[in-house]
């Protein structure tokens, strides 16, 4: 099954975070934040403005993006945890 994302909306994987600290202490699944980094998956074709005009996303499939913290919709598909959400939600893309 394939998903593509409506107009100004985007999918995204979560990183993993770092299962130890600096110091060596290893972090159990409990303890652990959600990461607020992630790959994009797949994007919208982008938002309609007044005019009916379709404007492109910022980003597109494979960036490196972070976002907010209670950010977008969790979801499964194919049996892999993803999340949707729309671009304004996401803060910033990180570059090499």
């Amino acid at each position: 099954m394939s998903f593509r994302p409506l107009h100004d909306r985007v999918v995204v994987r979560r990183v993993e975070s770092e299962e130890k600290t600096a110091g060596g202490i290893i972090i159990p699944d409990t303890a652990k934040e959600k990461p607020s980094e992630g790959v994009i998956v797949s994007v919208g074709p982008g938002a309609r403005d007044d005019a009916g005009k379709v404007a492109p996303l910022d980003v597109k499939a494979g960036d490196r993006v972070l976002f907010g913290k209670w950010s977008g919709t969790e979801v499964k598909i194919n049996g892999e945890d993803l999340l949707i959400m729309k671009e304004s939600d996401i803060m910033g893309v990180i570059e090499a």
